[in-house]
């Protein structure tokens, strides 16, 4: 008997009856920010997820790791970014380990693990930890899912997405009304109509590219929102920051951040009423991938299984700053030159075009950033609150009862717990070696017993670094440097938004943990900044 087959024989003689292990289903929003939806203070509509909220647990202290492919490595895995190849993106490679742009073969996947505890497997969406090229190596199919269906880049049109897959084949849009946010559910929806037939668990891996640039969105969708934002991005941090307060998903301790110093007051902002369109677009993104969460929840239902599904919610990293104005003769491939029906695509940030249509290609900039990520500082990319803190629902009839469903953890997580997660509940073992290749051991720690109203034991630490910004949490103390600065110091028990900067009243504390951010640094495969960037 190969290792492979082994080690899932050893894993089912120890399983308890299946009817007791949850299916799994892990979706996985694009540059949400941490207050878009409902559930966690924004106006958008979202009942889906407000419901799933309603039912389940809402994490309040959850982490990602403030882009991309490193989160999306990083979920996948169980590990640390770096760890797993993917420390920068997938596009941009450097002859280091853990810059490699590729999800590393000594790394496994949940599917990979889940498949030997007899678990089938799908993935519906983004994968973006392995470089387009001709191989296939490291695409979903290769990587533990049986069925996938989605895109292999990371960005692209909603209308004609670059690098559709379906399970290892390049596709094109199938129908003149393709939306890919539609697409992504509509096969998700179906997977688990598969699962659920197969009669043994399954996990589902739903990766939407909404609320990522481009602002695409229907305009049936677009106009819900239409004058919603006329009051601004000022007046919205404050009604956002109110709700949060008003419902206890944040301390009242915690002042709201000031607005963005590269950011106009809103009556002093140019080209208002683009400004406006702009966010109201990317409400719609969010609307529409409700929808299709909602579509997905129909599914569980309607196959019978709602009850014993674990249905977990977050997002990849906080929202995004980006401006979109490509350079002439620059265009990357996520930008397709025309339509599906031969029009030019209009790229670029440019106030007399209105975003939303197929031949636009927009994002919706730094002030609406900056209110999604209320009450945070700073974005995606950076490693301060705004960029790391990430909603997470856990929703589980059979698993999360009684009080526990319409509550709050403060727990502190991380996208490392994911994988640890769904090998404790689905009686799984992750292995020490997989395919002929050392596995680097696990990072995280399983919420299960967040599940059970119990305290988990806490991370020692967790650790953070993307293109030289740095952080690393212990307890409630807080070490960050924002690249090339130097290190700041927040006690977020108090001061969870970061504005009371403590280094100079605790320098030994900073030297400590600043030890610890190397030492963590050193093991994980982490290099300097200046030396990735340097040109050879």
């Amino acid at each position: 008997m190969n290792r492979r087959r082994f080690l899932g024989a050893l894993a089912a003689a120890s399983l308890p009856a299946l009817s007791k292990r949850p299916n799994i289903v892990l979706i996985m929003a694009d540059d949400l920010g941490f207050s878009d939806i409902g559930c966690y203070g924004g106006e958008i509509r979202t009942p889906h997820l407000d419901s799933l909220a309603a039912g389940g647990i809402r994490f309040t202290q959850f982490y990602n790791c403030a882009r991309c492919c490193p989160t999306r490595a990083s979920l996948m895995t169980g590990l640390y970014p770096h760890q797993a190849g993917v420390g920068h993106m997938v596009d941009n490679p450097r002859p280091y380990p853990g810059y490699a742009g590729d999800l590393s073969a000594n790394a496994v996947t949940i599917a990979e693990v889940l498949k030997t505890a007899g678990y089938r497997t799908a993935m519906a969406g983004k994968w973006h930890v392995t470089p387009v090229t001709d191989s296939r190596r490291n695409w979903p199919r290769q990587r533990g899912f049986d069925r996938f269906y989605g895109t292999i880049h990371g960005a692209g049109s909603f209308y004609d997405p670059a690098t559709l897959v379906s399970d290892n084949e390049l596709v094109k849009p199938d129908r003149a009304d393709y939306y890919y946010t539609d697409a992504i559910a509509e096969r998700a929806a179906a997977f688990i109509t598969e699962g659920a037939a197969s009669g043994s668990p399954f996990f589902l891996y739903v990766a939407f590219t909404a609320p990522h640039w481009p602002l695409h969105a229907p305009e049936s969708e677009v106009a819900k929102y239409k004058g919603r934002y006329a009051l601004g991005w000022d007046r919205l941090r404050s009604e956002r920051y109110r709700r949060m307060t008003a419902m206890g998903l944040i301390d009242r301790r915690w002042s709201l951040t000031p607005r963005d110093s590269t950011v106009p007051a809103w009556e002093q902002a140019p080209h208002r009423a683009w400004m406006e369109r702009r966010m109201e677009v990317y409400a719609a993104q969010v609307d529409r991938m409700d929808q299709g969460i909602g579509r997905i929840l129909a599914s569980l239902r309607e196959s019978g299984v709602d009850k014993d599904t674990l249905v977990l919610f977050l997002a990849d990293n906080g929202g995004c700053a980006e401006e979109l104005n490509p350079r002439p003769g620059s265009r990357p491939r996520h930008i397709p030159e025309k339509t599906r029906d031969g029009r030019n695509v209009r790229a670029g940030n440019d106030p007399a075009i209105t975003p939303g249509a197929d031949d636009t290609y927009q994002s919706y900039g730094v002030g609406w950033a900056n209110a999604s990520n209320t009450p945070f500082r700073l974005y995606k990319h950076w490693v301060h609150e705004g960029g790391i803190a990430s909603p997470l629902i856990a929703h589980w009839p059979a698993g999360i009862t009684g009080r526990r469903r319409n509550s709050f953890s403060h727990q502190p997580g991380h996208l490392i717990d994911i994988m640890a997660t769904c090998v404790d509940l689905a009686g799984a073992r992750y292995p020490e070696s997989f395919q002929g290749h050392r596995i680097t051991p696990t990072e995280g720690k399983s919420l299960a017993p967040v599940f059970q109203g119990k305290k988990r034991t806490p991370h020692e630490a967790i650790c953070w670094e993307h293109e030289g910004n740095r952080a690393i949490r212990q307890g409630d103390w807080k070490l960050v440097s924002r690249y090339p600065g130097g290190w700041e110091l927040f006690d977020l028990k108090a001061d969870r938004t970061e504005l009371r900067d403590l280094a100079a009243a605790h320098p030994e504390r900073v030297r400590e943990m600043a030890a610890r951010w190397d030492s963590w640094a050193a093991r994980v495969g982490v290099v300097d900044w200046d030396k990735i960037t340097r040109k050879t």
